[in-house]
């Protein structure tokens, strides 16, 4: 079906609306077969939102498409219609979102039959996006009657926009509970399930997104976890949130820019019936985040042993690496003042998920 191509198009155009100001932006790689790269390699909180978002568009497209009419094997919804209320009849094109869900996990689920911890995560997530469409279902109404009086009012079942169920999915990524692998023995061998680690919380239901796998940090370019960096992100330099320089540029600073852009100004509606407008250039700083070097690094002014930014001397060298919920980064300086070479230090960078 067109309509399972589609739906998988909408969720990655609406992962990369969501994660916009995050640093890992749902990145895609046009000549590669797995369009994530290695991101969706690791149970991770990102490889659920993808899974949880693909399979809810779905879904999404497939109730679109029996409605409109263009596809030969649904139509519209039939079963759930139900009683009509006060003021109101039932008519239009009830959308079936039964089917699009069935199809969706015909097609979402098909190679999430093995008995690891895997397959039972992408399996819950999948199942979580198509619920967030049953749940989102709404009435939409029409008015009819003399000059809009809506005497009567005809209603049908329709989905939401498809922005509110990313909306709501995103809610789930921030809030997705971390689970543990355990394993145990069933007729068919060893099977491997998920628990939630955390006894104090709320176990996950249904309708919450699961990862048993922490996410890299996505400061830096990495090949093996699929990371692109931050290098040259446009940030928001008056935000304190993830989409702020200091966040999203990783405590690496940024670079400004200015920008012109031509713009339809001082408009004029003409009676009638036309707008007339003028072409103005405004002018606009861009921030964009910095790459972290060697010289940069090791040039810190607020370096241990640094009293100011200097270059770096020769045989200096900088590596990044994770510990614990910190991303270090450890300068080795060919020379310090006061000190024999080799001379080290680090610092802390923001850490957050993505």
């Amino acid at each position: 079906m067109p309509s399972v191509a589609e739906g998988v198009k909408l969720g990655i155009q609406e992962c990369q609306h969501q994660f916009r100001g995050r640093r890992w932006n749902c990145t895609t790689i046009d000549d590669s077969l797995a369009i994530f790269g290695p991101v969706l390699d690791k149970a991770t909180r990102e490889s659920a939102f993808v899974h949880a978002i693909a399979s809810a568009g779905v879904a999404f497209a497939v109730t679109r498409s029996c409605a409109e009419g263009t596809s030969t094997i649904c139509g519209c919804d039939s079963h759930h219609k139900g009683p009509p209320g006060e003021g109101w009849k039932w008519g239009g094109c009830s959308e079936d979102a039964d089917f699009g869900v069935l199809v969706s996990r015909e097609f979402a689920d098909a190679r999430e039959n093995r008995p690891d911890a895997r397959s039972a995560m992408n399996k819950h997530n999948n199942e979580a996006g198509r619920t967030t469409i049953l749940d989102h279902m709404h009435l939409k109404c029409k008015c009819h009657g003399l000059s809009g009086s809506c005497e009567v009012k005809t209603c049908w079942w329709a989905q939401p926009d498809f922005r509110a169920i990313g909306d709501f999915l995103k809610d789930k990524y921030d809030s997705a509970s971390e689970m543990v692998v355990e394993k145990h023995r069933e007729s068919r061998g060893w099977v491997e399930t998920l628990r939630a680690k955390y006894a104090l919380f709320k176990p996950p239901t249904e309708r919450d997104l699961v990862y048993y796998e922490n996410s890299p940090n996505f400061c830096e370019p990495n090949p093996e976890t699929g990371s692109f960096g931050t290098r040259d992100r446009t940030c928001n330099v008056t935000s304190h949130g993830i989409d702020g320089c200091d966040l999203l540029c990783c405590g690496r600073g940024h670079n400004t820019r200015t920008e012109k852009r031509k713009e339809k100004c001082h408009c004029i509606f003409h009676w009638c019936c036309y707008v007339s407008c003028q072409e103005c250039i405004r002018i606009y700083d861009v921030h964009t985040c910095k790459a972290l070097g060697t010289g940069e690094a090791c040039g810190w002014a607020d370096s241990p042993k640094s009293s100011g930014k200097r270059d770096p001397e020769p045989g200096s060298a900088l590596s990044i690496r994770q510990q614990g919920i910190r991303t270090v980064a450890r300068c080795t300086c060919g020379k310090l003042p006061g000190s024999n070479p080799p001379a080290a230090w680090e610092a802390s960078l923001p850490s957050l998920s993505s």
